[in-house]
């Protein structure tokens, strides 16, 4: 991991305690009215989503390009897959494991991971399908995409990150695994109540004989 994306990463943390600290306590407020306790699990939901939220805007779109910065030589990529033949060209013949340490590989599994939490709160916390959560992740990502395109809506001095189809696919691709990890996790646990119920039933009819 770069300086840059360390600094983003701080940055994004920042923004979170911040935004945070503005919601928590009117959040808090809220629960106390309608509930007359804090709901915790609500309350972690909230940081959580919102923590995702500032740390996925710092590492898309942080650091803002300087003065000094140079321009983009690509500005457009529209082959699908072309991670592959950048990680082949950068290993260079190498083998696997120097295939897995290329930059181009990295990226795309940082690219995959961005999104898998968006894939678990679409399903744990917004109840989503898999199709919903599929097209949510996509719209999402494109979204991220043309806003680089567009130099952060002419905002920015100048394009400073490029739009790249293969974000699309690999940004869709973890919000789906993320679906399916949540989905996964509910299925377990739902089996998991229902064996403990048929368990207890058990023990109670025993005892009654």
């Amino acid at each position: 991991m770069t300086s840059a994306q360390v600094n983003a990463l701080q940055a994004g943390l920042l923004g979170f305690l911040a935004s945070w600290a503005v919601v928590l306590v009117p959040q808090l407020i809220v629960h106390h009215a309608r509930y007359g306790r804090v709901v915790v699990r609500r309350v972690v939901a909230t940081g959580a989503v919102l923590c995702y939220g500032w740390l996925a805007f710092a590492v898309v779109f942080l650091p803002l390009p300087g003065p000094r910065a140079r321009h983009l030589v690509q500005s457009v990529q529209l082959v699908p897959f072309q991670w592959i033949a950048d990680v082949h060209r950068d290993a260079a013949g190498s083998g696997l494991l120097a295939e897995l340490s290329t930059t181009a590989f990295e990226q795309m599994a940082l690219n995959v991971l961005l999104f898998v939490p968006f894939g678990l709160f679409a399903r744990l916390l917004w109840r989503r399908g898999f199709a919903g959560t599929v097209l949510l992740g996509f719209a999402a990502s494109f979204a991220v995409e043309v806003t680089q395109l567009t130099a952060n809506w002419g905002t920015a001095p100048f394009q400073y990150r490029i739009f790249d189809v293969d974000d699309l696919i690999t940004n869709t691709s973890g919000a789906a695994l993320g679906w399916i990890a949540a989905a996964s996790y509910l299925a377990l646990r739902t089996s998991a109540v229902r064996a403990e119920t048929r368990r207890s039933e058990r023990v109670h009819l025993t005892e009654a004989r």
